[in-house]
């Protein structure tokens, strides 16, 4: 970890973004203590945190409820921003969802089936698969969401799309995001969020847009707040608030966006940093 972590920038931190695969939970789909602590401890603090993942609103609001955070979640790498449940069951208000052409969703399969991956896609916060998809089950499990299959996933597709999502083997997403990023170039956001996944959002669309929007609707300047990532679909933002903090085991780029560097996911990294720059203890 940086050196000059405790000490440097604008404090007290008033907004923490946590990204949930690879910063907060690992293989195992579970929060460890010491970072449930951490992140509990900044909220009794005063400080506003909030959930930043590629994964679906369905997918992410248990996490956020079993950390007890009340501030709005971001969703798909930024493209769906919405309140949790309201006390009386009533569901969150959608504060911010930008969407994709279904024609770009559409090449953007095609593209990703042609290169060995199995897409899928995310239409409001349903999860869109194509009947006998062989990643299914894993992506099922992953994301604790039942998919819809469908017999052909493109002639499926009749409006705007949230996000494409296919799916392939390590090191295929890395790999070719080089090229995905130069063919959709100003028509679809493109990121890799998993060492498996490549990801399509409308242009524009990153964590980092949708931090800047949430702390600007609070009233909180970016100066002031910190966001913990380990994937390049954490680069932007990371690289957009005062503290971006990238996990230990981040590919470099990420590193290189981030003002700091934690200790690694196995280390409790994201809990060393919150404990080490919100709550402003000496560092282990």
């Amino acid at each position: 970890m940086s050196s000059d972590l405790r000490m440097s920038g604008d404090l007290p931190v008033r907004l923490l973004a946590l990204d949930l695969d690879g910063t907060l939970v690992g293989r195992d789909l579970v929060i460890r203590p010491r970072v449930v602590r951490a992140v509990r401890s900044a909220i009794e603090s005063g400080v506003v945190v909030t959930i930043a993942t590629g994964r679906m609103y369905r997918s992410s609001l248990p996490y956020a409820e079993s950390l007890g955070l009340v501030a709005p979640i971001i969703c798909y790498q930024g493209a769906y921003v919405r309140d949790l449940p309201k006390a009386d069951g009533s569901p969150g208000e959608v504060l911010l969802h930008r969407t994709m052409p279904g024609s770009i969703a559409i090449e953007a399969i095609r593209w990703a089936r042609d290169r060995g991956f199995d897409p899928h896609v995310n239409i409001d916060d349903r999860l869109v698969m194509q009947a006998g998809e062989t990643t299914a089950e894993d992506y099922e499990r992953l994301s604790g969401i039942g998919a819809e299959f469908v017999p052909d996933l493109p002639a499926a597709i009749s409006g705007p799309v949230t996000k494409v999502l296919a799916v392939g083997t390590a090191p295929l997403p890395e790999a070719w995001l080089p090229e995905a990023r130069s063919v959709f170039e100003n028509r679809a956001q493109v990121t890799v969020s998993h060492p498996r996944y490549l990801e399509w959002n409308a242009p524009g669309v990153t964590k980092g847009a949708a931090v800047r929007w949430l702390a600007e609707r609070l009233g909180i300047a970016l100066a002031q707040t910190m966001a913990i990532g380990d994937q390049y679909n954490d680069a932007e933002m990371l690289a957009e608030v005062g503290h971006g903090v990238a996990m230990g085991d981040s590919p470099e780029p990420v590193r290189a966006a981030a003002r700091h560097v934690t200790a690694p996911f196995a280390e409790d990294g994201a809990a060393l940093a919150i404990e080490s720059i919100v709550l402003r203890r000496e560092a282990a």
